[in-house]
């Protein structure tokens, strides 16, 4: 008999399932990792227990028993790792939930691989956590299946069965599953408890190349969310969500730098933010050529932050102590100056050197043809991120100044970094252990009056011509000069020949900059050869151009956003995917960007000469800017070919110092450009599909020919 409560429940599940016939749960909207939908049951406190526990089997007893006719007796086992869940279904495949998930499970004569299938998987996934003791009746053996990565489990000092797994399913037979309250299990159970090792950011340098160890870090900076397409997948196309963070643990002076890729933790992995603790196990140390080593997830990591420490078995970790210890000591207005949220993040950075093959033309960044390029972007899906190498010559350089009313006085404190009273405040979790308490993500919240800042770096100021200051002068009697008469001439002319718009109202730019032409803006910039520079050659070589390519620039996604408590939602949906259901819109207004008035967009010539496009260069300019992490900061002599070799403009701002650093203007930059004329280079580019119709094209390096190495 169904009581009413159930009832309602089976009927909520029915509304919550597809309408198409054969098909009986949703996929999360942009990858296959994530659970979706009320029917995956959450994590629920077991009840109490009575279990008989005279007649049970080791693990090590159950390679013997692999093709054993008689049904194996129960194990009681505990969970030491977690992987993240697999999808395997296909148009064509008759299987209602084609869910897989593997755990390490051990008891105490080693450890073994147990795997959920299917409809176990919705009702039990998030029910088995690490720690947890599992009593299993009803399960089978089966040959483990080799193909596949497995966790370092060298800590646990334990035997490992590799030949055998067992294997949970819905039926034929249908396992019995029960979990085991934790105050319920004695030690003459003898079963291990659950192992980490963590490691410090002072000896990551030291651990060997794909070493795995758990971290603990406070967060300083989140990239927004991004997609690639999944290795080897031979079905539909498959997408991966990622995100890279940095964290700092008081050893080091450079954070962790974390790649961490969608764990089937989806409020976690969404809800990160700066000024948190994060704790991510299981990650893979990376080495790349001239870049620091960074971590990536692997298939069995797992992620916490703040709000989901508690009852983790790690929280009685000595290390993990220590960095509780170590963020007594912090305070939450120097920490704030040093975080960030969003903007465009790629890493590692790119080699000094470009390096190809010989033999096949292979390179660290995949080379393609300047033709090939609106293919690749048009074949873009939302979110989806490519990195490509090109070959062409640099034609034409135009400096964009980000629009004033942006540069508000949140981000002349952000950029400047002012000397503020320093705060006797300190983050909630500093003051307690996980152990005892978890809380809100912290207690300190931005004062609603803001008192006002100065503005301690001089803003760079333009005059512009415009059609009411002309008007003006005529009205007011005073005649126009004679470089006002030729701007307004200039400008009628090349207002008559403007075709296209731009999509001023998605950008951070001006809707567009003066060309060879004339000024094509609704304003005419004076001085145009003091913000702009343009190949002697480019006027006669556009004309014999079969296709050129304008992304529209820098859009807000593209910049880094200081880190404000009161902003935490806004910042969070903004570097997150679109939402599977609808949110309210939140205004932009008061985020303030890191460290940039402006951004050069640099016209590339493919090497074919029939193809051009206009990307986006962003020069690293502060220390803050969490792209410096990890960069060469060797000294250049700030020419634009060595800003745009280096990524940086030299030396880098110290936005937690009083004394201002002087860094060269745009105009000093552009006024090197000639040497850029008739110089082949190799152009790193980074695309994004940023949703609609905006890509986002950065130039991150450019190669002369004298650094590319054939081998």
């Amino acid at each position: 008999m169904i009581s009413k409560d159930g009832f309602g429940n089976i009927v909520a599940l029915q509304s919550d399932s597809p309408l198409q016939v054969g098909r009986k749960h949703y996929l999360s909207l942009w990858n296959n990792e994530d659970p979706e939908g009320r029917l995956w049951v959450p994590d629920v406190p077991p009840s109490e227990v009575v279990l008989d526990v005279s007649k049970m089997t080791l693990l090590c007893d159950l390679e013997s028993s692999l093709g054993c006719m008689f049904r194996p007796l129960p194990l009681l086992v505990r969970v030491i790792h977690k992987s993240r869940l697999r999808y395997y279904g296909k148009p064509d495949l008759n299987i209602y939930y084609p869910y897989q998930a593997y755990f390490e499970v051990a008891d105490q004569s080693g450890t073994m691989s147990l795997v959920l299938w299917n409809e176990l998987c919705p009702e039990w996934y998030q029910r088995l956590n690490v720690g947890t003791v599992l009593y299993l009746q009803n399960y089978t053996l089966k040959q483990s299946y080799q193909n596949r990565s497995r966790p370092h489990i060298d800590n646990h000092r334990m035997k490992s069965f590799h030949s055998v797994e067992i294997c949970l399913n819905p039926r034929n037979p249908t396992a019995v599953l029960t979990v085991v309250p934790a105050k319920s299990v004695p030690p003459q159970w003898g079963l291990p408890e659950v192992s980490y090792q963590f490691a410090i950011r002072s000896e990551l340098d030291s651990m060997a190349s794909n070493s795995a160890c758990d971290v603990i870090g406070l967060v300083t900076f989140v990239s927004r969310v991004e997609r690639i397409k999944s290795k080897g997948n031979t079905g539909p196309e498959k997408y991966w969500t990622y995100r890279w963070v940095h964290a700092v643990d008081g050893t080091s002076n450079i954070p962790f730098i974390l790649e961490i890729f969608a764990s089937s933790q989806p409020e976690i992995f969404n809800g990160l933010y700066p000024m948190t603790y994060l704790v991510c196990t299981q990650m893979r140390k990376c080495q790349e050529q001239d870049s620091l080593p960074y971590l990536t997830s692997s298939c069995e990591t797992q992620i916490f932050t703040t709000g989901y420490h508690k009852g983790q078995p790690y929280v009685s970790d000595p290390r993990v102590k220590s960095f509780i210890q170590w963020t007594k000591t912090l305070k939450d207005s120097v920490m704030l100056k040093k975080t960030a949220v969003g903007g465009h993040y790629c890493y590692p950075h790119a080699p000094i050197i470009f390096t190809q093959s010989v033999a096949d033309g292979s390179a660290q960044v995949p080379l393609v043809a300047a033709n090939d390029l609106k293919s690749e972007m048009e074949g873009l899906h939302y979110r989806e991120h490519k990195r490509l190498a090109i070959q062409g010559q640099i034609m034409a350089v135009y400096y964009v100044t980000l629009p004033e009313e942006t540069l508000s006085d949140q981000m002349v404190q952000s950029v400047v970094a002012e000397s503020d009273p320093p705060s006797d405040q300190r983050m909630v979790e500093v003051t307690q252990t996980l152990i005892n308490r978890e809380t809100a993500p912290s207690s300190v919240q931005s004062s609603p009056s803001r008192r006002k800042r100065k503005q301690a770096k001089r803003v760079m100021k333009r005059c512009y011509i415009t059609r009411a200051r002309m008007q003006e002068k005529r009205e007011s009697g005073h005649g126009l000069t004679e470089e006002e008469r030729d701007s307004e001439t200039e400008e009628v002319s090349s207002l008559e020949k403007r075709t296209d718009q731009t999509r001023a109202s998605e950008q951070l730019g001006p809707p567009d900059i003066p060309q060879s032409e004339g000024a094509t803006g609704e304003r005419a910039v004076a001085d145009c050869d003091r913000t702009s520079w343009e190949s002697s050659s480019w006027p006669k070589q556009r004309q014999e151009v079969l296709e050129y390519l304008h992304p529209g620039g820098v859009y807000s996604e593209s910049l880094s956003q200081r880190f404000r408590f009161d902003d935490k939602t806004l910042l969070l949906q903004q570097s997150n995917l679109h939402a599977a259901r609808w949110t309210p819109e939140q205004t932009t207004d008061t985020l303030s960007p890191v460290t940039c008035k402006g951004y050069y967009k640099i016209t590339i010539l493919g090497i074919n000469q029939q193809m051009a496009i206009d990307a986006a260069f962003v020069p690293v300019m502060s220390s803050g800017d969490p792209r410096s992490v990890g960069l060469t900061q060797d000294p250049h002599d700030n020419t634009l070919l060595s800003c745009l070799s280096a990524g940086f403009i030299c030396p880098l701002a110290d936005p937690l110092s009083q004394s201002e650093v002087a860094l060269p203007e745009p105009e000093e930059i552009l006024a090197t450009a000639e040497e850029l004329k008739d110089t082949h280079l190799v152009c790193i580019l980074d695309l994004c599909h940023l949703g609609g119709e905006n890509v986002e094209v950065i130039i991150t390096k450019v190669y002369r020919m004298t650094d590319i190495a054939l081998v």
